[in-house]
């Protein structure tokens, strides 16, 4: 087992290379297979956490709820593990202090934090430039200063403002934040890889942007200077959609056809220690 000064370090000289391909888990096993399939490192997925628990998505998880769930998937991996801590349960910039130094120690090494408020409004710039820093300093004060701040900006996705401005304010907001301490920018919803080129070209920060059915390849976001590339909830939804078709195929037809190439039993169970 690396120390996480180790896999935080790690984690930051993987942005630095090839495009970054994060497939999102959203608990142990998820994560298992995930590593089992290559990946280099582990982020996780809000919404798939929080349906894994009963709960719809939307900062609607506590802070407990959230770092024990991260806690498992670190344990249950030797990769780096990033953690997706939605608003930072809290708006104060002393709630994500405390939620990124829970989630340190839980073992995480990276960090997602995103600037809408539960009600679908974004916190002013200056606000979350704030929350940021206190999350910066948080993961000092927690000895791991290497740990990578992701800064979600969602004027796309909440669907801010005119569309034709949107691209400026998440510029304004890339330059508070990483003033304050991001290491990249996180923008989902956006519309036509010519918008991520524009976007990429003008932030002072590295990209990441969400993958998902009908969306732009990896390659073609790599060729736009995108470093690096998630998918959010979609293999979850994925998982899901499974059980749901595999449970009404038995309960109409008496048949089992949907399961038909699904991982064995012993591979999944062999990827655990106790």
């Amino acid at each position: 087992m690396e120390s996480p000064k180790a896999k935080a370090e790690a984690f930051r000289a993987l942005h630095n290379g090839p495009l970054l391909i994060l497939p999102n888990a959203w608990d142990a096993a998820s994560a298992a297979v995930i590593a089992q399939a290559g990946a280099k490192a582990i982020a996780t997925t809000s919404g798939g956490v929080s349906w894994s628990l009963g709960r719809r998505d939307g900062q609607r998880l506590t802070r407990a709820e959230m770092i024990e769930v991260v806690r498992r998937i670190a344990s249950a991996v030797d990769l780096p593990v990033t953690a997706d801590i939605e608003g930072g349960y809290g708006p104060a910039p002393d709630d994500v202090a405390a939620t990124v130094k829970a989630v340190v120690t839980a073992g995480a090494v990276g960090v997602n934090i995103e600037d809408s408020k539960p009600d679908g409004s974004l916190f002013d710039v200056a606000e979350q430039a704030g929350r940021l820093r206190a999350a910066r300093a948080a993961a000092t004060q927690a000895d791991l200063p290497e740990l990578w701040i992701n800064a979600r900006a969602d004027d796309f996705l909440c669907e801010i403002g005119a569309p034709e401005g949107r691209l400026n304010d998440v510029l304004t907001r890339a330059s508070a934040y990483a003033e304050a301490g991001a290491d990249s920018l996180f923008v989902i919803g956006l519309r036509g890889i010519d918008t991520v080129r524009a976007l990429v070209e003008a932030s002072p920060l590295p990209v990441n942007v969400m993958g998902g059915p009908g969306a732009p390849t990896a390659t073609e976001f790599e060729a736009v200077g995108v470093r690096r590339l998630s998918v959010g909830t979609h293999i979850a939804q994925a998982a899901y959609t499974i059980a749901q078709r595999a449970a009404a195929e038995m309960l109409a037809e008496g048949t089992c056809t949907q399961l038909e190439g699904v991982l064995d039993y012993s591979a999944i169970d062999s990827l655990f220690q106790y």
